[in-house]
């Protein structure tokens, strides 16, 4: 360890709470170098939505490698590209009626709200983006400036301006009826809100506490920006490409945003990799207005496209995942159940499902707990409140039902119950 501790930014985060050298993955699992296997129940933080080093996509990119093709070709036509476009249309877009336009940010997620945010305003000649409480979107300065965190917004160092922060849906405890809030600053003239260029939202809320909006609520707030001419951004970076059971995670509400972000599992190997999908009429960007170095991520084209060919074509990985999920939200309601001093809860929709606690510092002794069994998992929430669960979608039952038996022999650990002979 002595290396990392040397060299390494103390800004270094998970490996404080897995203090081990990791060196190989397969499947749901990962090894440390003394060949110890731990579950993995994060996924690369929803990157890895397939498993590690998934046999079909790596033999597509280890054929790719091996053929001397084209890598770094920044926004240069190569068939890798096509391929992708081709795939993804055909795979994706066509069969939803979704008709948009792709454009290739730069390698991670911040990079597809960064450009969505400036599109927008580009578009609309308007500056103020609303987003919501709890949300998460990215840790440069635009992205930053609608994500709600306060411990992350404090990092920028310089104030965050042009964007409003409005209740995500269940944050007044349903005693505030739905935009009711917003709707009164929308039509007051006296509010000292500027009218909005777009609104960002995450259908759940990962980052932010595994927050579930409901159809209902992500209906209604489609219909109030087309009201009122803002845009409406789903940030989809870690709820799409199937993590709640569609391979988008708006699908279930039936809406169509304008602007679609997403990044993550979207190359399928947890290759960086990145898009912005907005509809065709707002394609304004003048050429090379909105660039960067490596926006041509031709083996993330090749994997990306091997996972839409593998996982796509037919609903069979939707319905699993869905089902896998109903099972995970049940066994942690259980668990929930068995600790009512806790202040236990269980949340999510699919396979993205959160622990919650209202005792302090809980969830994170739970994880704790989980990583001295063999379990990897993660808090998420603005008082790391929850146990977040982001397994692959690949995860098999009977590993899902291990890793779900672990977290709770961890939580009856770090309430100090006794544990069953």
């Amino acid at each position: 360890m002595e290396i990392f501790e040397r060299l390494e930014s103390e800004v270094r985060s998970y490996c404080r709470g897995w203090p081990v050298v990791f060196n190989e993955a397969r499947g749901s699992h990962v090894y440390d170098e003394s060949g110890r296997p731990y579950l993995d129940f994060f996924a690369g933080a929803g990157s890895l939505n397939y498993g590690h080093n998934n046999p079909r996509l790596k033999t597509e990119l280890l054929d790719y490698l091996i053929g001397d093709s084209i890598v770094h070709s920044l926004d240069a036509y190569t068939t890798a590209k096509r391929d992708f476009l081709k795939t993804f249309g055909e795979v994706i877009l066509a069969p939803r009626g979704l008709d948009y336009k792709v454009q290739f940010p730069g390698p991670a997620g911040n990079n597809a709200v960064e450009a969505a945010l400036k599109l927008a305003r580009k578009y609309t000649g308007r500056e103020t983006v609303i987003s919501f409480t709890n949300g998460f979107h990215g840790m440069t300065l635009g992205a930053l400036a609608v994500t709600g965190n306060s411990m992350k917004r404090g990092g920028a160092g310089v104030p965050l301006g042009h964007a409003a922060t409005m209740p995500f849906d269940g944050y007044m405890d349903g005693r505030t009826p739905d935009f009711l809030w917003l709707r009164s600053l929308l039509e007051d003239s006296g509010s000292g809100l500027d009218k909005p260029a777009a609104v960002i939202v995450e259908t759940v809320q990962g980052e932010g506490g595994i927050n579930v909006a409901s159809a209902g609520w992500l209906r209604g707030l489609a219909a109030l920006c087309k009201e009122y001419e803002m845009l409406l951004i789903v940030d989809d970076i870690q709820m799409g490409c199937g993590r709640t059971g569609p391979f988008f995670s708006f699908e279930e509400a039936g809406i169509e945003p304008d602007i679609v972000t997403l990044s993550k599992s979207i190359s399928g190997y947890g290759l960086p990799m990145a898009l912005t999908l907005f509809k065709r009429e707002l394609d304004v960007w003048e050429p090379g207005e909105h660039n960067g170095t490596f926006r041509g991520p031709n083996p993330a084209f090749v994997t990306g496209t091997a996972a839409l060919t593998t996982f796509w074509r037919d609903d069979e990985l939707q319905r699993e995942t869905v089902a896998k999920g109903e099972l995970i939200g049940s066994r942690l309601e259980a668990i929930a159940e068995e600790h009512p001093q806790t202040g236990a809860h269980a949340r999510g929709r699919g396979m993205a499902r959160g622990l919650a606690f209202t005792e302090e510092g809980l969830a994170k002794s739970v994880c704790a707990e989980a990583f001295q069994r063999g379990l990897l998992m993660e808090t998420s929430g603005p008082e790391d409140e929850v146990a977040k669960l982001l397994p692959p979608l690949t995860t098999s039952r009977e590993e899902l039902e291990q890793g779900l038996d672990i977290i709770a022999e961890s939580v009856r650990a770090a309430v100090k119950v006794p544990q069953p002979a």
